[in-house]
This record gives C-alpha cells, structure tokens and sequence, in this order.
C-alpha cells in the first residue's frame, strides 16, 4: 500500500475491513462525497484525477457545508449513504455522537492541510487592514460596552467601528450557519475580537452560554448577508459592488487574484507564507472524514485516500499547493506517516 497521513478517532482502516460485510454491494461502485465548500475544489480535483488515472469511477462530490456533510455522512452506514464527508473544521462531539447513534461508529479523521479565511473585497475597491476587533464590532449582533452592557449593534460603516477605516457602509457576504467556513470565523476572528472587552473575556469563566452568545451571534440587520455555499459566487459579487467585503477560504483568494483581493488582519497579510507559519490569524486546518464500514467495500475507497493524501497531493510541491492549499510543515507530514504506517504494519 502507498504512503499516506491520516489521523484516527477510533480504529484503522484494517480493523475497518472486518466491520463491512453489511453493506450491500448495489451501492459500492462509486464513492460519493459531501460536505465543507472550500475542501470541495481539492476534494473535485483529486477525484478527477482518481478517475483518469485508476480503473475505479470518478468519485461523486457535492458541496453541502460542513455542517450539512455531517448530516448525511452521519445518517447511516448503509452503502448509500456517503463514504466520505470534507470539512473546513474538526467533526463536533454532537456530530460524532449522531454518527454513533446511527451506526456510523468507526470514523477515520484525515487531516489534508491548513486554509486561512479571507475578508476580501474587489481588486479596485478601498484596501482595508482591520483588526480583529474591528471585525467583531463591525458584525455582532448586540455590542457589548465597556460599562457591561449590550446595545443593538450601531455602527452603520467601518469608519464607525474604526476612524481610520474608509467610510463605506457595512455590507459583508458571508457562508451560512450550515458552514465550517463560518464556525471557523467565529471562532478565529469574532471571538479573538470579542476578548478585546475586559468584562466579556472574564465572562467566559463565569458563565460559558452567555459568553458564547454575545461572542459568536452575527447582526441579521442586513450588514452580514448570508451568500449560501458557493464561494465562487461570493467572488462575482464582489466584482459587482466595490463597497462590499466577502468571507471565504484563501485558495479562492488565490485563484481570483486578478479580481479580488484580501484585508491585512491585524497587519497580517493573506498569505500563502503566513497562513502556514500560522502568523495569519484566522488560519485553522482542513479534513475529510471516512466511514470505516465502507472500507474496502465501496470500490476505490482506500485507494482514492491514499491518493488524497499522497506527497503529489499535499505535499509542499503537491498538485494540491497549486489550488491554493497550506501544505502541513515537513515534521508534521512526516509524523502522520509514520502514524498511519506504524498502524497498518500492526495489522
């Protein structure tokens, strides 16, 4: 078997193959794929190239959302439910749960690489450097001040939230809650903001839910629209309207460098560099997901991750880098490796 890097939940890809017999083969001829839309575009061009280069059929891959990949990947391990959910974040111990309470009891976790998300706008737009304090004012729902109270967000432009900032009207395209993307964001970049106000940071020891609640709600006043899955799309409306910001992954970024281009965040450039030293501060992981029951089962399913995970792939000089994936540093690579090798070499 070739080399690749994965990292486990709970069992091996050998102790998988004993766990198949289940599965009704009318429905492992074709490996069908779901889930986050910015591992989609490196998802799609591994499976294309699977498909030219091996006698198995192209792997099917839809763009659901990371949170919606879960939903089907975790609603059986019946062969025609999805071998394979991508993700923009690490599965959530309610997804791991559903996935438990449906059968779906053996999933392999497979890290590919590392994205940083973008707050970009259009190439001949105002160039932006926000902070992320900047962002969490400019888009939470309630504000919260520094006499410890929360108001209706009031800030109507940037140069509202910042005086440095152009005076544009807040209008930002964002991914919907269904979206690894924006949990991410939440996470990385309103949080991070968030913690800016003294009473709120404290808050978090205290009480965890109301922290939670000012920290990760988003306005839903019309300055952050909900732009669906399709980060392409997101692209052509920045092109359309100057005055307004996108949120998406960074290789959409890379690959529409002509029309768009990204906000420093906090003096940190969108870059293929920082995101991978992870001085970009809203940088996190990618992975997709295997249900161990279709191991061996569904055709190509062993063979199409040892591909997605191969040197060619998301190696430092991959086919992968040059859709805009943050390849793992060398170290890191090597470790999974040997993980994975130390694992198949016990079975």
């Amino acid at each position: 078997m070739k080399e690749f890097e994965m990292t486990f939940k709970s069992i091996t890809v050998g102790i998988a193959l004993l766990a198949t017999s289940a599965i009704s083969a009318s429905a492992t001829d074709q490996i069908r794929i779901v889930g986050s839309s910015t591992v989609y575009p490196f998802s799609t061009v591994v499976a294309e190239r699977f498909g030219r280069t091996t006698n198995f059929a192209t792997p099917i891959v839809e763009s659901t959302g990371t949170g919606g990949g879960f939903k089907l990947f975790c609603a059986g391990s019946e062969a025609d439910t999805p071998s394979v959910a991508n993700a923009s974040r690490a599965i959530k111990s309610s997804e791991a749960a559903r996935c438990a309470k449906n059968g779906v009891k053996d999933i392999i976790e497979v890290k590919i690489g590392y994205d940083g998300i973008v707050m970009a706008n259009a190439k001949s737009a105002a160039t932006f450097n926000l902070t992320t304090r900047d962002i969490f004012m400019a888009l939470v729902q309630n504000m919260p001040l520094e006499n410890g109270t929360l108001v209706p967000n009031p800030n109507h432009t940037w140069k509202d939230v910042n005086s440095t900032l152009p005076n544009i009207k807040i209008e930002v395209l964002g991914p919907p809650p269904t979206s690894g993307t924006r949990d991410a964001f939440l996470e990385l970049a309103m949080e991070a903001g968030c913690k800016k106000v003294a009473w709120v940071k404290k808050l978090k020891k205290t009480d965890k839910k109301a922290y939670k609640k000012i920290c990760h709600s988003i306005r839903e006043d019309g300055a952050y629209i909900d732009a669906g899955e399709n980060d392409n799309l997101i692209v052509q409306r920045l092109k359309a309207n100057t005055d307004v910001l996108g949120i998406f992954g960074f290789s959409f970024l890379d690959q529409n460098q002509d029309v768009v281009k990204a906000a420093k965040i906090n003096g940190i450039g969108a870059t293929f560099e920082n995101i991978a030293d992870s001085s970009y501060p809203i940088s996190r992981p990618l992975f997709f997901y295997v249900k161990a029951e279709h191991a061996g089962v569904v055709s190509g399913l062993v063979e199409f991750i040892t591909e997605f995970t191969s040197d060619r792939a998301v190696g430092d000089d991959g086919y992968l880098s040059e859709r805009g994936l943050i390849p793992m540093p060398a170290a890191e690579h090597k470790m999974l490796r040997a993980q994975i090798m130390n694992q198949i070499a016990k079975q």
